[in-house]
């Protein structure tokens, strides 16, 4: 069994959804102890942003790589590999200014891939990686709903995890960080017991 690791606040030891991503790793390996894990720190050693010749290696057929395009497409295609080997991934997603991290978003963008994370056919799109619990770190400094308009951070990941084909997906979630150590420390602990449920 594979565990995957994500964080990527850049907030260090303040971060609460790094203390969530390691409230959840234990969780599950105290149910799998033998399990391997995984770590990416996507602030620490991020992802460049795509660019025209990692967005051809990513989503082009490798026989059709020239050598710049070739000479990328490994370490763009272990980002999904990784993925697709993982039984659980975890994701630390804090909110910033409404939505993920640039960082992470740089990490999904090497999930979403024509043909291999998902298809489309006359029945609209097929996500063909699901078969992996997923589940997500989520932090907020305010407290939403997933209708409102400034909620861009919960609702993007749902909607591209549920496109490539995961259905095993939940959220962590402590909200109004923003408020104070008394709202972080409720919300923290709100947290444990849904882990626990996991």
């Amino acid at each position: 069994m594979q565990i995957l690791h994500i964080d990527s606040a850049t907030t260090g030891e303040q971060s609460i959804s790094r203390k969530l991503t390691e409230k959840l790793v234990a969780h599950f390996r105290e149910k799998h102890p033998d399990a391997n894990v995984v770590e990416r720190d996507l602030a620490a050693d991020p992802l460049p942003h795509l660019n025209p010749i990692t967005t051809k290696a990513i989503r082009t057929a490798p026989d059709t790589h020239e050598e710049a395009v070739a000479a990328a497409y490994p370490e763009q295609r272990a980002v999904l590999d990784e993925f697709i080997a993982s039984d659980v991934v975890i994701v630390g997603a804090p909110m910033y200014n409404f939505t993920i991290p640039s960082q992470l978003k740089a990490w999904i963008d090497r999930l979403g891939v024509p043909g291999v994370s998902f298809k489309y056919s006359e029945n609209g799109p097929e996500g063909l990686i699901g078969g992996r619990k997923v589940v997500i770190a989520s932090t907020r400094g305010g407290e939403y709903t997933m209708d409102q308009l400034a909620e861009n951070q919960e609702s993007l990941l749902k909607t591209f995890f549920e496109f490539i084909g995961v259905t095993d997906l939940h959220f962590i979630r402590v909200e109004k960080a923003g408020f104070g150590p008394e709202a972080i420390e409720q919300g923290l602990a709100a947290a444990d017991e849904k882990i626990a449920q996991l």
